[in-house]
């Protein structure tokens, strides 16, 4: 696959963007071990578990109060986003096997969507259904691999797609076009989707109802990092994950001409510049007003891509950790 730049400019980062904790910092994680690497994103179910999927395909409930895992499943792929629902099932974004749908713990795995127009769907991110069976998804890239997802960050692709499923199967896009699309949450008046786009620094929102149904504009824009999965707080916040702060030299790059990126990307990735390691989190509230903004330095746990707030109890997922962490949401 041939490297194909786009030139994008960047709105110039904020000096928060440069800055390696909040004030005050967010307090260190207690940690809750898993049997695997990566838990991508964290959503916690009906019973009060804490549910993340790891690298080589297990999906594990864990007890927060004494750490109990429980393999509840296997994608036999690489499980990435999640929504649990009250029922107890549990929608899993496959990065292998697409949109699944599991019908309770320890029961039948179900592939809903593995290809939309004729095409396999590819690195499915990030999911949440409706209380009517509608379902919202995000798919990051059509061109690179999770492995290799750098790639498209520098290449600026611009193919990350949201989709909705009807209840019938129908699956329609909403939004294409999108800088790596990846975290999806509903609004709980199911006025609008909203969908972080990784590589654009933002948070879309894509209006489903009222004079703006059909039309898409932004809830937060220039983010000082780069935003991954989301989650609904049950306090009403849209909690937003930062996994690495803005990069200054990618954005020097992006608008210049694509020859530039194309010889970092052509360097070993061994050599290539790594995220800075940061734990990192937000929250908004749905005029795109910042509520929470908790981040530390990445030495006990880093690259934060999955949140979930339940009851002011705040869990944190890891795509290189092997734990999933638990904060108090401050007052």
């Amino acid at each position: 696959m041939s490297f194909q730049p786009q030139r994008w400019s960047p709105p110039s980062a904020t000096p928060r963007a440069r800055e390696t904790h909040s004030t005050p910092p967010m307090p260190a994680p207690r940690l809750l071990p898993l049997p695997g690497v990566g838990p991508e994103d964290v959503v916690v179910a009906a019973d009060g578990r804490v549910i993340a999927g790891v690298a080589e395909g297990p999906v594990f409930a864990v007890d927060p109060v004494d750490g109990k895992v429980d393999k509840i499943t296997d994608t036999g792929g690489r499980p990435l986003g999640l929504h649990a629902n009250p029922d107890g099932s549990l929608l899993i974004c496959d990065f292998e096997r697409g949109l699944l749908r599991l019908d309770k713990p320890h029961g039948t795995l179900e592939v809903l969507v593995d290809e939309i127009d004729g095409q396999r769907l590819s690195f499915a991110s990030n999911v949440v259904e409706d209380v009517d069976g509608t379902i919202y998804f995000s798919a990051s890239t059509s061109r690179y691999s999770l492995d290799e997802y750098v790639g498209d960050i520098l290449e600026g692709s611009r193919t990350g797609r949201l989709f909705r499923r009807t209840p019938d199967g129908t699956v329609e896009t909403l939004l294409d076009g999108l800088k790596f699309a990846n975290g999806v949450v509903l609004a709980p008046d199911r006025s609008c989707v909203l969908v972080a786009e990784t590589a654009g620094y933002r948070v879309t929102r894509c209006w489903l109802t009222g004079p703006k149904a059909g039309t898409s504009d932004h809830l937060v824009e220039n983010l000082p990092g780069f935003p991954d999965n989301m989650g609904l707080g049950s306090d009403g916040l849209v909690w937003v994950t930062l996994a690495t702060p803005r990069n200054p030299l990618l954005d020097r790059l992006l608008p210049l001409p694509g020859i530039l990126r194309r010889l970092v990307w052509a360097i070993p990735q061994s050599l290539q510049p790594k995220p800075d390691k940061t734990a990192w989190v937000q929250a908004y509230d749905f005029e795109g007003v910042l509520v929470h903004d908790l981040q530390r330095e990445g030495d006990d746990y880093a690259m934060v891509t999955g949140v979930a707030e339940q009851d002011g109890t705040v869990y944190l997922g890891s795509l290189i950790e092997r734990s999933i962490g638990v904060i108090a949401r401050p007052e």
